[in-house]
């Protein structure tokens, strides 16, 4: 067994070159799973710190006890609670100090004009609370406000906005207040919670524009008295609380901001990094499977010497295992400290480009450091595996034979199990999305769709090469048919090769459908639901801004060239039971601007105790018009409402219109998403979008778009989506990339006396490095036009799977000029990888090449 290691070693070090391209695929998969494990684990402990900052003085927090959740929302919503309450929790045992905590929605305008945020973190606004301890912010600079219209801002946020200390601007509320900076503040020693946007004003003024009604908060911070525990003041508070209010400890509302983190950012943030990791090491393994093939084919010869010398079959795939051992452990080491080096740089970058990745020192935990070493290792490994056991199954007889070279190709076995599971494919696949939809059949589909294309790559690269190498040998002549034979030469090699490429562009054909599919929806909904003629909206991506003032709307109508507006605001129930979002707008002008389909009932006679729902809900809960429902609101209040109209269609309408009087009492900051208008006849869409923007630069200066403006604006984020997508897809193509390199550079090395008889009989060094170069394009097509083939495939799968888990209608779009770029990338990838190869090729001397053997 020693002689065997000593032989691995030697032959490592002999053959340095032949496993480059393996270190490296392995190093970059690696690299990005340790770089997303250390980052989940760094922002977790980040906004752990930064919440328990935000809790550093509270020892209880007092809020109402219930909540309201609707589906897709982690979050519930909770009725305010009274600020009279702080009397009493003042006389309360154990407590030094209590004051009310006033939250809502408020964006500041920068000197520019612009708004401040809104693209992702949340823009918050509230009362400055004047006890220290009670407050997370530290005045930094000025003083705190004392009169209406002053304000305190985090410093990260007036620089931003390029503002100082006694500018006047503008604080969306969503009704637009004028405010003077009277001082900056801090968060934990940072100029801020992340990318957070605070504005801190006098509690007066936060109950004016925060809340439905003065004498209103979100919560109520605690301070306790010297040696009273948390969970003691707890007790001593819940005593002297009203039904429906509770108090928890200062440390569980942490933790529960910080669950609220982890499960609506955190986990999809970090599973989607880990989904691309696995996608990187996927095609690593195809890398390093065919690098490990070509190598013990190349080493036939070497193999059966040693079995003729009395090497066991055991020892020639120990020795072969040992090799890629070695390459595992140094390359998965030397990826986990490149994943370190990406956490630190991702933590640098993120910030400046507005993503909230709170300050502190990378966290590296034992399992992010463990895990992917051992998966790097187990990659590695497990992808030699069959080659080792193909290398200590060689004959001692093949000594005496010239180098094999691995020609195997379409085996009648191979043929027969690939078209049974590309007949399988489509049949489960089309069952899981049409007949019996599944999101388990329709994974279950694409994932044979996949395991066929793998098993038919060496049956179909004889044809694909064949057909794509055809326009290469009239155009290139000898030079061109000789790389399209070369390519021919061993089908599985090609396919291998090709495997890894395919997958790589499979998955971003796959995201460009599909991103293309949801902007196709988008514009669907927005044209067959929408009637009028400009929108009046909010941020479509993320969680910021303030909304719109539901004034703008009534404002908005009385202009001489305008028919109709209409503003869609938002507000949650329980309905029969279940948390439901609620459109609260003026139902009968919703219809005219809106397309609702069919409607049954009447949408003028809802008044205060009225609902009208879909069609879709209505099926589900067996309602009818004339029937009544019970609406439970987040202020405790309960009421029957009795179904007044039933409609078709429900993307931009929403699933349950209720009225703004029947809203009002329950309502707390009120707010617009979207203000929908229509022209009278005869006004031109310039001239009424003209007049609508003049009526909104008095409410905050919101974006007034036309119909079509409106739906790409609304498919905005999909178009950042995909560009974070296809960076890191980037990581995959380039491992791709390395292993048609690393092939290629093997293929050289065994074809190095036929390459110096081509040049023996007058090929030029630039034929021969044409002809490598050509041979890489080849191979890159083949799975370029795989990978496009079945990507397409798997769009069409995803977006049929969606239509069927959701209650719209998905449209299913291809984009050929993105999926050319996509093409031509996947080319460009090839021709950038048969570079080296090919001027190594070039630089052999011809008569050391002819005397190799």
């Amino acid at each position: 067994m020693n002689a065997a290691l000593r032989l691995s070693v030697s032959s490592l070090r002999s053959h340095k070159r032949r496993f480059a391209g393996t270190f490296f695929a392995v190093l970059l998969g690696v690299a990005f799973l340790a770089g997303t494990l250390v980052m989940g684990d760094t922002l977790r402990a980040g906004f752990d710190t930064m919440f328990g900052n935000a809790t550093k003085g509270t020892d209880a927090v007092v809020r109402s006890a219930d909540t309201i959740t609707t589906p897709g929302e982690s979050q519930g919503v909770r009725a305010p609670v009274a600020t009279d309450l702080v009397r009493a929790i003042e006389r309360t045992p154990g407590v030094a100090a209590a004051a009310p905590d006033i939250q809502g929605a408020g964006q500041l305008i920068g000197s520019d004009g612009k708004p401040i945020g809104g693209q992702g973190p949340p823009t918050l606004a509230g009362n400055w609370i004047d006890d220290p301890k009670l407050n997370a912010y530290r005045l930094a600079e000025g003083r705190a406000p004392s009169k209406s219209g002053e304000v305190v801002v985090n410093r990260g946020t007036a620089e931003k906005g390029h503002l100082k200390i006694g500018d006047t601007t503008v604080l969306r509320t969503p009704d637009p207040v004028r405010v003077t900076i009277v001082g900056l503040a801090t968060f934990g020693g940072e100029d801020g919670m992340a990318q957070v946007t605070f504005t801190g004003m006098t509690q007066s003024d936060a109950e004016k524009y925060l809340t439905a009604k003065p004498g209103e908060a979100a919560s109520i911070r605690v301070r306790a008295g010297p040696g009273v525990g948390q969970d003691e003041l707890v007790s001593d508070l819940t005593p002297v609380l009203p039904k429906g209010v509770e108090a928890i400890t200062g440390q569980e509302s942490a933790q529960e901001n910080t669950d609220m983190v982890s499960s609506q950012f955190l986990t999809i943030f970090t599973t989607l990094l880990l989904v691309f990791s696995g996608i990187a090491l996927l095609v690593a393994t195809f890398s390093i499977h065919n690098t490990f093939a070509i190598v013990v084919a190349q080493r036939t010869r070497e193999n059966a010497l040693l079995r003729a010398l009395g090497a066991s079959r055991r020892q020639v795939t120990v020795s072969t295992l040992a090799e890629a051992s070695v390459v595992a452990v140094t390359a998965s080491a030397a990826g986990i400290a490149g994943g370190i080096g990406i956490a630190a740089g991702l933590q640098a970058l993120f910030p400046a480009i507005g993503f909230p990745f709170p300050e502190g020192d990378l966290v590296i935990s034992a399992l992010s450091m463990l895990l992917p070493l051992g998966v790097g290792v187990v990659v590695c490994l497990g992808s030699a595996l069959l080659p080792a056991v193909r290398a200590g199954r060689t004959a001692p007889l093949a000594a005496l034979r010239e180098t094999a070279v691995d020609e195997s190709g379409a085996s009648r076995g191979r043929a027969v199990v690939g078209g049974g599971l590309a007949a399988l494919a489509p049949a489960v696949t089309l069952t899981g999305v049409l007949l019996t939809p599944s999101l388990w059949l329709a994974g279950l589909g694409a994932v044979l769709a996949l395991a066929a294309f793998v098993v038919l790559g060496p049956v179909a690269s004889t044809a694909a090469v064949r057909v794509l190498g055809a326009p290469l040998a009239r155009v290139r002549g000898v030079t061109g048919g000789l790389a399209r034979r070369n390519a021919l030469r061993s089908p599985k090699r090609t396919a291998a090769t090709a495997g890894a490429l395919m997958i790589g562009v499979a998955v971003v054909s796959l995201f460009t459908v599909f991103g293309a599919s949801l902007k196709a929806t988008m514009d669907q909904t927005v044209s067959r639901s929408f009637a009028g003629d400009v929108a009046v909206s909010t941020p479509s991506f993320g969680a910021g801004g303030s909304g719109l003032s539901p004034k703008l709307a009534p404002a908005i109508a009385r202009q001489p060239a305008v028919e109709y507006a209409v503003g869609l605001g938002k507000g949650v129930a329980e309905v029969n039971g279940k948390g439901r979002a609620l459109t609260v707008t003026d139902p009968v002008t919703l219809g005219k601007v809106f397309d609702l389909g069919d409607v049954r009932g009447s949408l003028s006679s809802l008044g205060t105790d009225g609902i009208a729902i879909t069609r879709t809900e209505a099926g589900k809960q067996h309602l009818a018009t004339g029937d009544t429902v019970r609406l439970a609101f987040t202020d405790g209040q309960k009421a029957n409402f009795t179904v007044r109209a039933v409609y078709g269609r429900s993307e931009l309408a929403g699933d349950y219109v209720i009225t703004r009087a029947a809203w009002a009492p329950h309502r707390t900051q009120d707010a617009d998403t979207l203000v929908a208008v229509s022209f009278k006849d005869g006004v031109r869409t310039a001239e009424g979008k003209a007049a609508v923007e003049k009526v909104a630069e008095r409410y905050g200066d919101p974006e007034v778009q036309t119909r079509d403006e409106y739906a790409q604006s609304s498919a905005g984020g999909i178009d950042m989506m995909l560009t974070l997508v296809y960076a890191l897809l980037a990581l995959a193509v380039l491992i791709a990339l390395l292993g048609i390199a690393n092939t290629l550079t093997l293929a050289i090395h065994e074809r190095t006396r036929e390459l110096g008889l081509l040049r023996a009989v007058g090929q030029t060094r630039a034929q021969l490095r044409a002809m490598v170069r050509w041979e890489s394009v080849l191979v890159a097509a083949f799975g370029t036009a795989g990978g496009l083939a079945l990507g397409a495939f798997l769009g069409w799968v995803l977006v049929e799977a969606s239509d069927g888990a959701s209650d719209s209608a998905f449209a299913f779009a291809i984009p050929p000029l993105r999926l050319l770029v996509v093409a031509l990338v996947g080319l460009a990838a090839g021709a950038l990888a048969g570079l080296r190869p090919a001027r190594r090729a070039a630089r052999l001397d011809v008569l050391r090449a002819i005397a190799t053997e």
